[in-house]
């Protein structure tokens, strides 16, 4: 079939037109933009919190529930994942990465302890996450993201971990992954603000700068952060709370229960 081209354009003219050009990597991303959680080192879950930024609103920034809700886990979850094959297929030895991953993943869970709000086990059917193992970084000129992962909610997802992860410190790729499952756990950076005092009553727990989930130096897991995600689950699945200044909770279930109450369960 011969097709009829009109109205050619030069070289020059395509080029500023060209929707897949890339921006210069030298530019540097704004800190507004990602969680910077220590020096080099991104988490890219989600970005950075404030207390006003963009014109959105305080409730819908702190508590980052533009739906309405926070969704948190129903009680007696178990969350079921698998690797993703395709990922490993550039490493030489799949199995030993897998060995590995799995290894860092259980060490993270260890040191979140009883807190942890939900079990997991590995299963390639019916899953509701997949360990993603990419392989190549993803780096920006403010650092390299490690791992990503995901929030409460029942549909499926990617628990992603980056080559850069397995250079770092043994101690830092494990709080990497202690970071990445608090928001699995429905943890948001905003919980353990600060710095970003407007509206500090949304803070739920101890207020310390000392966090897995907060910024810099002062990221790193400590007693208080287990024990204010015990008493937060423990007060939601008791019916004590129901919402954060005013924004309801609501207990999610995963995929493989779809279906299942309380999959879209608000708490009263």
């Amino acid at each position: 079939m011969a097709l009829a081209i009109t109205g050619l354009r030069t070289a020059d003219e395509i080029e500023i037109d060209n929707p897949f050009e890339l921006i210069d990597d030298a530019l540097p991303i704004s800190s507004d933009e990602v969680h910077v959680i220590r020096e080099g080192v991104l988490c890219t879950t989600e970005p950075k919190g404030h207390a006003t930024a963009k014109g959105a609103s305080l409730l819908e920034l702190v508590l980052n529930a533009p739906d309405g809700f926070i969704p948190l886990w129903a009680p007696n979850i178990t969350l079921r994942w698998r690797f993703q094959e395709a990922s490993l297929r550039r490493y030489r030895n799949p199995n030993a990465v897998k060995v590995e991953v799995e290894k860092l993943l259980g060490e993270a869970l260890i040191a979140w302890g009883d807190a942890a709000p939900v079990k997991f086990v590995r299963a390639d059917d019916n899953w509701d996450f997949e360990i993603v193992v990419r392989d190549g970084d993803e780096c920006s000129p403010q650092g390299c993201t490690l791992a990503r992962a995901f929030f409460p909610d029942a549909g499926r997802h990617e628990l992603a971990i980056f080559p850069k992860i397995f250079s770092q410190p043994r101690q830092e790729q494990m709080e990497t992954l202690a970071h990445e499952l608090g928001h699995v756990f429905g943890l948001r950076h905003f919980f353990a603000l600060v710095k970003e005092t407007a509206w500090p009553a949304v803070v739920f727990g101890e207020h310390s700068n000392f966090s897995i989930m907060n910024y810099g130096a002062d990221s790193r897991l400590t007693d208080a952060d287990r024990a204010d995600l015990k008493r937060l689950y423990a007060q939601v699945w008791s019916g004590q709370l129901n919402n954060i200044n005013g924004t309801r909770i609501r207990l999610v279930t995963p995929f493989h229960q779809a279906g299942v109450s309380p999959g879209t369960m608000i708490v009263a």
